[in-house]
């Protein structure tokens, strides 16, 4: 049994060790995965691998026959992209101070394929400059990040974003959130904000704000929340109960200035220097500061005072509201007795014509022709949340309120 049994022993060990030298598919496997693959190099949506992108700055008084003249393309082909592209976009358009590029290819003459142009950080327009010229229009892709903000206003709600660094541009969309609620000339010193939003950035350089999702603002006492919800495809601020932030009428006719005087019985007029009823909010801000139409409706009167508002229009919003704004500079483009103007629309400019010591906007509101103080004004909401979406935006509020608390 000795002598049969070693042979066989042998044959064993031989294929044991042929497997172990023999390459296998494991191995062919592991050395093709080492195979470093080079992705490939975006611009503009287009791949340039194989092109050299010369970059610049549309220079002062630079056209884009310049900069394409530059880069050797003939005038003809300029003359015909400008012509046969102008539903795309019009070169006539091209501005200063933006950004674009040049693809070329890496031949002895560098000739130019591709030229884009940066209508803005996001959008561009891409023109193909080889057989068949043609024009596009394409858009960068935007990274966005989430943010929180807090801080308390010492002097005012701009200052304070200032003072921290932020863009102060939140400020503008606070104020617009809010317009309907809060009277942001009349913040003080010791109110407390706090802002969840979205920054937006593209190739790595910020490019100005998303959207705030959720914010608080302590005022007066109160807490006043706003949170971001889209039902029935629409998106809209509702406060934690649920009910929309929008209302019929807007708090203020401007934005970021200040009151300089109250609604009165018996104000001393800095003029005729008498007591008199002042039966309105004066907001004083420098001249041509934009004034607003506080909500919906038509303008019924646009007249001259000479010893009283100077340039001045009311505005009928129903059959019981509304309001007049006083010592205009001048009127919005297309602003007529008739015609029919939006809540927020531009509707004239602070001024300071007939009886007035320095530019300001006398704003006063009628409830059923009856002047009433304007800061105290109740309006009515809008529609708030619908039952079919009551689940997800208590949802929302629970999260955000826990993200919200100081």
């Amino acid at each position: 049994m000795v002598r049969y049994f070693l042979p066989g022993f042998l044959f064993v060990l031989f294929v044991i060790s042929a497997c172990q030298f023999s390459p296998d598919e494991n191995t062919a496997t592991g050395n093709q995965s080492e195979t470093v693959v080079q992705e490939p190099q975006w611009a503009y949506g287009i791949v340039v691998d194989s092109l050299d992108v010369k970059e610049g700055i549309v220079k002062n008084n630079e056209f884009l026959s310049d900069i394409l003249l530059r880069h050797g393309v003939s005038y003809d082909i300029i003359d015909y992209l400008a012509r046969h592209t102008r539903d795309t976009f019009d070169v006539r358009r091209i501005k200063s101070g933006n950004r674009y590029a040049v693809m070329c290819k890496r031949d002895s003459i560098a000739t130019p394929v591709y030229f884009a142009y940066e209508i803005s950080p996001i959008t561009y327009v891409l023109y193909a400059l080889n057989d068949t010229i043609s024009a596009s229009i394409g858009r960068k892709s935007i990274d966005v990040v989430n943010d929180t903000l807090e801080g308390v206003i010492e002097s005012s709600l701009w200052n304070s974003l200032v003072a921290k660094g932020a863009d102060p541009n939140l400020a503008n969309e606070l104020s617009e959130i809010y317009a309907w609620t809060i009277d942001f000339f009349g913040l003080q010193k010791g109110d407390v904000y706090k802002a969840i939003y979205t920054k937006q950035y593209v190739e790595g350089q910020y490019i100005g704000l998303g959207r705030v999702e959720a914010t608080l603002m302590l005022h007066g006492g109160d807490s006043l929340y706003a949170f971001y919800f889209i039902q029935n495809e629409k998106g809209d601020y509702f406060d934690e109960k649920g009910a929309s932030l929008q209302r019929a009428f807007l708090k203020a006719p401007l934005r970021f200035t200040r009151i300089s005087s109250h609604f009165s019985n018996s104000r001393l007029h800095p003029v005729l220097k008498i007591r008199r009823p002042h039966h309105g909010v004066d907001y004083a801000a420098a001249e041509g500061t934009p004034v607003y139409s506080v909500g919906d409706g038509t303008i019924v009167k646009r007249a001259y005072q000479k010893l009283g508002g100077g340039n001045y229009l009311t505005i009928r919003h129903n059959g019981t509201y509304s309001t007049t704004y006083m010592h205009l500079k001048g009127y919005a483009k297309g602003i007529a007795v008739g015609k029919h103007v939006r809540q927020g629309e531009l509707i004239g400019y602070v001024g300071r014509t007939g009886l007035a010591t320095g530019a300001h906007l006398d704003f006063r509101f009628y409830r059923n022709g009856k002047a009433v103080d304007p800061l105290k004004v109740e309006s009515p909401p809008s529609l708030p949340i619908d039952a079919a979406y009551r689940a997800s935006f208590d949802s929302l509020v629970g999260v955000y309120k826990t993200r919200l608390a100081f």
